[in-house]
């Protein structure tokens, strides 16, 4: 088993490819499908549920999240006497949760369907790449006025990954790497009762001809790229 380039998942994120991703050894040890969000189409969710089958999610930077004012849900959690306790658990491999809120674009029909997701998802990368132009004032009043919540897109937010090191700060990193705006959507590879083995990923990814790479890669071109 041996895992694809750098390079090459930048190139096929780029042309809207998916690319699965390992996170690493001792920590989930799971691998997600990752679409960059300003390519998605519902034939591309639907591939994510039939083929990968987790959680389908939208992620991007904390640190343009909160231009907006969007926050962690453990945070807003937190802040409520009732539920402290439960925001603040953490799963066997210690790291915060990643969630913030959930959301529909208002309008889909009932926000489940791979044709509204797909659209709630278009509509999130809009907002968030207005925030990375700096039209924040555009970006709120579009994330405000336009979207309802609870609804069936999670929004994941990235500490970067100097504070931690899931799919969520692996793939956005992936999108600045190759010069995208830090907007991607992702799923974890399911298999039955269980996550997709790395050794399954590595046959469906050279079955259907997907680039496969690790986090410790990721890692290791974007301490070269801060350098």
């Amino acid at each position: 088993m041996r895992f694809n380039t750098i390079s090459e998942a930048i190139e096929e994120l780029k042309r809207g490819n998916p690319v699965l991703i390992f996170d690493a050894k001792g920590r989930e040890e799971e691998v997600d499908m990752v679409f960059y969000a300003g390519a998605i189409d519902y034939e591309k969710i639907y591939k994510l549920r039939m083929e990968a089958g987790g959680l389908i999610c939208y992620a991007s930077l904390y640190s343009l999240a909160e231009r907006i004012d969007l926050k962690f849900i453990a945070d807003i959690l937190s802040s409520h006497e009732n539920y402290r306790e439960m925001a603040t658990r953490r799963l066997g491999y210690g790291d915060p949760p990643a969630f913030s809120l959930w959301v529909n674009y208002i309008n889909v029909r009932t926000g489940i369907n791979d044709k509204d997701r797909a659209l709630t998802i278009r509509k999130l990368h809009e907002v968030f790449t207005e925030i990375w132009n700096n039209n924040v004032e555009k970006a709120r009043k579009m994330f405000y006025n336009e979207f309802m919540a609870p609804g069936h897109v999670p929004i994941l937010l990235s500490r970067g990954l100097d504070k931690r090191r899931g799919h969520t700060e692996l793939s956005t990193t992936l999108a600045l790497l190759a010069s995208l705006v830090p907007s991607i959507v992702l799923a974890e590879m399911l298999d039955k009762g269980e996550s997709l083995s790395l050794e399954k990923a590595f046959q469906y990814a050279k079955k259907n001809d997907i680039v496969i790479i690790d986090g410790e890669s990721i890692i290791n071109y974007w301490r070269r790229s801060e350098q």
